[in-house]
């Protein structure tokens, strides 16, 4: 097979939009690193930092343009992840699942896409696809009821993506439904080692009506059969697990490419204690590690970026990625998650045990590398199983989310 670091057909247009959504990123870093520590302390990102990147648009790179979006790429999601987290992890995974909701709402309905944006443009979604809630079929829609975690972005959100088990009957679908967070409760349930700041509680909600328009099967989206009207629109287009999966990946990549800039910024000026060397940087040990460390990044960059690719570029072609290939995707999603974290940890043993110290940002970062990475959906070891048995031609065995 040929492969591709970017989709084949994007334009200078496309690459022109995503260079500066990562510049605008760029710009914002001071002050995202200069709010981590407090993020981190006080388990949610700080508003002035989620205020910053919507003022700069970054919170609406994959909203629909109908509404004021920006509504670019897989890639450009995944590239303005990255960037944020070089400078925050928490920000970061919190900026990528309000983006990535958004791409949800639209595959719904037109009518359930006004329901969100259509009086405010400016309305945040965040979500829990696990179908942890029920959905009682009603006349006109469903009574639904459950609790839902880890909802990261919820604390910055006006409407919520949950999923649920739709009730017909004898029979159970797992979907999922949008609901305004003004109906929910929100639990403070988060207390965790890593991406402390992404406020990832957990919503509850009693018997809330849902209309019908605002549901969407998870068979039929796993599927790219998506209810919205507008077929024109590309990345609506783009495979559900595959995205859904990959963009978690984008943090990773930046958290490790700060563990990389700050480890190579300091050996300079860190000791070699018990060694003969005057420091770090002159010692071979870091070196190689460095150099490992390094080529490990670039190999989740090239993993990350290809599966990018092939989404966009299935989605402008308006075809439908067969099962081999999303598993392929699953498993590039996985090995750009374990690369990451394997550099981030490599670089925090040759730092050394400073590495540990409160004051030092690298703790937080691996902190947030450890905890992020191992989210379900990017579970390397399902993730090989599923392209190991995909390649001996078994399929349909492991999970339905391919």
């Amino acid at each position: 097979m040929t492969i591709a670091l970017d989709r084949p057909g994007a334009t200078t247009a496309d690459r022109e939009q995503r260079a500066d959504l990562v510049a605008r990123a760029a710009k914002l870093l001071p002050q995202i690193a200069g709010n981590a520590e407090r993020s981190d302390r006080e388990r949610r990102v700080v508003e002035e930092n989620i205020e910053a990147l919507a003022g700069a648009g970054l919170l609406s790179i994959l909203q629909p343009a109908r509404y004021g979006g920006l509504q670019a790429d897989v890639r450009t999601c995944l590239e303005v992840s990255r960037e944020i987290a070089r400078g925050c992890g928490s920000t970061a995974w919190a900026a990528t699942l309000l983006n990535v909701c958004s791409w949800y709402v639209g595959l719904f309905t037109g009518r359930a896409q006004d329901d969100i944006w259509a009086d405010d443009p400016t309305a945040r979604v965040a979500g829990v696809l696990a179908p942890t809630g029920t959905a009682d079929e009603v006349d006109g829609g469903f009574v639904v009821t459950g609790r839902w975690s880890p909802a990261s972005g919820s604390a910055h959100a006006q409407w919520a993506i949950v999923g649920v088990l739709r009730v017909t009957g004898a029979e159970l679908e797992p979907g999922m439904v949008l609901i305004p967070m003004s109906e929910l409760t929100v639990e403070d349930t988060w207390f965790v080692t890593g991406m402390r700041g992404t406020a990832s509680n957990t919503l509850v909600a009693d018997k809330v009506f849902v209309p019908c328009h605002r549901y969407l099967s998870a068979p039929d989206a796993v599927a790219g059969r998506y209810l919205t009207p507008h077929a024109e629109e590309a990345v609506y287009r783009s495979a559900f697990v595959p995205v859904s999966a990959l963009v978690l990946a984008g943090p990773q990549l930046g958290l490790a490419q700060a563990a990389l800039d700050l480890v190579v910024e300091r050996a300079p000026r860190r000791p070699m204690t018990y060694t003969f060397y005057d420091n770090q940087a002159v010692a071979p040990t870091t070196q190689l590690a460095v150099a490992q460390a390094a080529s490990l990044i670039d190999s989740a960059q090239l993993h990350a970026y290809r599966a990018a690719a092939e989404i966009d570029e299935a989605a402008a072609h308006g075809s439908y990625p067969d099962y081999d290939a999303r598993a392929r995707m699953r498993m590039d999603t996985g090995v750009a998650a374990v690369n990451a974290r394997e550099a981030i940890r490599i670089l925090v043993s040759v730092h050394g045990a400073g590495s540990f110290a409160e004051a030092n940002p690298l703790q937080r970062i691996w902190r947030d590398s450890e905890t992020g990475s191992r989210h379900a959906i990017v579970s390397p070891e399902v993730s090989a199983e599923l392209y190991g048995k995909s390649l001996l031609g078994i399929r349909g065995t492991v999970t339905d989310l391919v």
